[in-house]
């Protein structure tokens, strides 16, 4: 079934809003119804073994020792993106940009798989993740879809009310990024979306790939850049010329500064110092690592550099006691400084296994050793 906890990053909005906020679809659903740094020191810069070059439409990342979590100066980092701590990553392989649209049809056709999306939702699942004594909504509302993003007609005041921009779409996912009548025709190269966890997981297994830990990914968005809150720099004027994001009143209006209203096709914007596109913006992109409140106190307790870290061993959120939460990163073309200003290197959000929605998909990483095992 498609669900989806947004984590809002209002301490920078105009509402002054400090609190992070978890949304789930189906729940949202459910009630619809019834109401109606520091500078990376490689140690590994050159790929070591059999391989010597980077598999097609993948970098290699250096391996080192950075600064995770909110730079200091960062104002309007959030608190589950604190206390920074020290991690080391050994080098890996990672997709260039997200996974497109040609990709995952690839994946599809060889497999016959069916994603979250295009499931019909089950009650007896559902019922476990929303409080005891919930009315379960009518069958017709119980089919396959997924949550898509609309503008208001007028401007919004309380952004705690998300269910004035997102809309339960039957029949909406990869293939109908908007429901009936919708498409990817002629869009091959743009992220796919409407992607669950699990959805991502099952296309790693065929591809021979894995999703980054959350660790891998904030050091590869960094970029080999130090100490700072986007993989550009500190300059958030140069935002419409680095990433897609909201730029105007959010839901409003965008004035698509950066060229965009929603999606855009990948590679439209320049990447990052070790040349990855789209890191922040555009979509969301999952990592494996349980998303935990207390998981960076606890590093930051050790008082030494975790290597390779896994993340936290099991989910915790006190926000939202009825899912079990994986942790997305990057931000999405929704991202506005008055609503979700997560296109900065450290921000991060819980997502629960099956959520899927217009805003999130993934991108993958590999290590030599699996590559080598692939050719074998």
């Amino acid at each position: 079934m498609a669900r989806i906890e947004i984590n809002f990053s209002l301490g920078q909005s105009k509402a002054m809003i400090s609190k992070p906020y978890f949304f789930c679809p189906l729940i949202f659903l459910v009630l619809f119804v019834s109401c109606k740094s520091d500078v990376k020191q490689n140690k590994d810069p050159l790929v070591v073994g059999t391989l010597k070059t980077a598999p097609k439409g993948m970098v290699w990342i250096p391996g080192g020792t950075f600064t995770q979590g909110a730079v200091p100066h960062d104002k309007e980092a959030m608190q589950h993106e604190k206390p920074s701590h020290k991690v080391s990553v050994d080098g890996f392989f990672m997709d260039i940009t997200e996974v497109t649209n040609a990709q995952f049809s690839e994946f599809i056709e060889a497999t016959g798989y069916i994603t979250t999306a295009e499931r019909n939702v089950s009650w007896e699942e559902l019922k476990k993740q929303v409080p005891a004594g919930t009315a379960k909504p009518h069958d017709s509302i119980l089919k396959a879809g997924s949550l898509c993003f609309k503008k208001t007609k007028s401007s919004v005041s309380n952004l705690y009310d998300f269910s004035q921009w997102w809309e339960w779409t039957i029949g909406a996912n990869w293939r109908r990024p908007k429901g009936k009548g919708s498409s990817i025709e002629g869009k091959e190269n743009y992220p796919v979306i409407h992607i669950s966890y699990d959805d991502a997981i099952a296309y790693c297994k065929w591809a021979n790939r894995r999703l980054p830990t959350e660790a891998e990914w904030e050091y590869a968005a960094q970029g080999g850049i130090e100490n700072t809150i986007y993989f550009w720099g500190d300059d958030k004027r140069d935002l419409s010329k680095m990433a897609n994001s909201w730029e105007g009143e959010f839901p409003l209006n965008n004035t698509k500064t950066d060229g965009y209203e929603l999606h855009a096709p990948v590679k439209s914007y320049k990447p990052n110092g070790f040349g990855l596109y789209d890191i922040a913006g555009n979509v969301w992109e999952w990592t494996n690592d349980w998303y935990n409140t207390n998981y960076y106190n606890e590093l930051e307790s050790l008082k030494n550099t975790s290597e390779n870290p896994q993340g936290a061993q099991k989910p915790y959120n006190p926000s939202n006691i009825y899912t079990q939460e994986k942790i997305i990163k990057g931000g999405s073309f929704l991202c506005s400084a008055s609503y979700c200003a997560s296109y900065r290197i450290s921000a991060r959000m819980g997502t629960s296994l099956d959520s899927s929605l217009e805003h999130l998909g993934f991108r993958t990483v590999a290590t030599e050793e699996m590559l080598n095992s692939d050719n074998e």
